[in-house]
């Protein structure tokens, strides 16, 4: 724990310092925008999809008993604005491309490419590091807004399809309960999490020390802590924005 807290504070320390992007950075940045986004986005939003139908087929059961149908809509849309679609989000950004990165940084660790890039005078941070926090912190606002817009469709659908919900209500219903604050903030956490899941998983890929089976440790070891620290900072997020608001 103590090489990887430390490779997180280098880490941290050249992410505020440095500012420089040279072309081959950006070079980098646009080849990990395309692993991150959209490699990622088809799971992002067949996720999403199922998602918002499974909740409309157990909340909108209840609205409609109550009837209270037209509440249906800015009930599923808040609550997946502002929680279930940044989490699940980053849940699968973790799983599918943080695990990734720390596999790929740590199996270059353990097999001594990284020193290699020390002899030639390359900065290992800068070149295989920042690439990846900016990609992660670039990509994940976007994706969350493809994953809320794809769970409001399917919301749609059920509701019209099994409650007979009129659609124009559902959706007029929808744009008079959210606000530009709510996107904002909602982007905002998922910028955060693109760095913690960016930052942990190249940070455990830098300490990894040892040999083959190091990596997979390594690999699980920063899924897992990148996950406890997205539901941590999710629960604070929740509690400054929404709750002292």
């Amino acid at each position: 724990w103590f090489y990887k807290l430390l490779s997180t504070c280098l880490i941290l320390k050249r992410f505020t310092l440095h500012h420089k992007i040279s072309r081959k950075n950006i070079f980098q940045i646009k080849n990990y925008l395309i692993s991150v986004g959209v490699d990622s986005l088809a799971v992002v939003l067949i996720t999403a999809c199922f998602i918002g139908m499974v909740f409309t087929l157990q909340i909108g059961k209840e609205f409609v008993y109550l009837n209270t149908t037209s509440m249906l809509g800015p009930v599923l849309s808040t609550t997946y604005l502002q929680e279930l679609c940044p989490v699940l989000t980053a849940v699968i950004t973790t799983a599918r491309i943080g695990s990734a990165f720390t596999a790929e940084i740590a199996s270059m660790k353990v097999t001594d490419q990284i020193d290699i890039f020390l002899i030639l005078k390359i900065d290992p941070v800068s070149y295989l590091v920042l690439p990846r926090i900016y990609a992660c912190m670039l990509i994940l606002p976007l994706l969350n807004l493809g994953s809320f817009v794809t769970s409001i469709f399917s919301n749609l659908f059920i509701a019209s399809i099994l409650y007979n919900i009129s659609p124009s209500i559902f959706i007029h219903s929808i744009f008079s309960s959210i606000s530009y604050r709510d996107i904002f903030y909602s982007s905002l956490k998922s910028l955060v999490f693109g760095f913690i899941i960016s930052v942990i998983s190249c940070s455990w890929g830098l300490s990894t020390q040892g040999g083959a089976k190091n990596v997979g440790i390594s690999t699980t070891s920063s899924v897992v802590t990148s996950l406890l620290l997205i539901f941590i900072i999710d629960f604070l997020f929740s509690y400054i924005m929404f709750y002292q608001s």
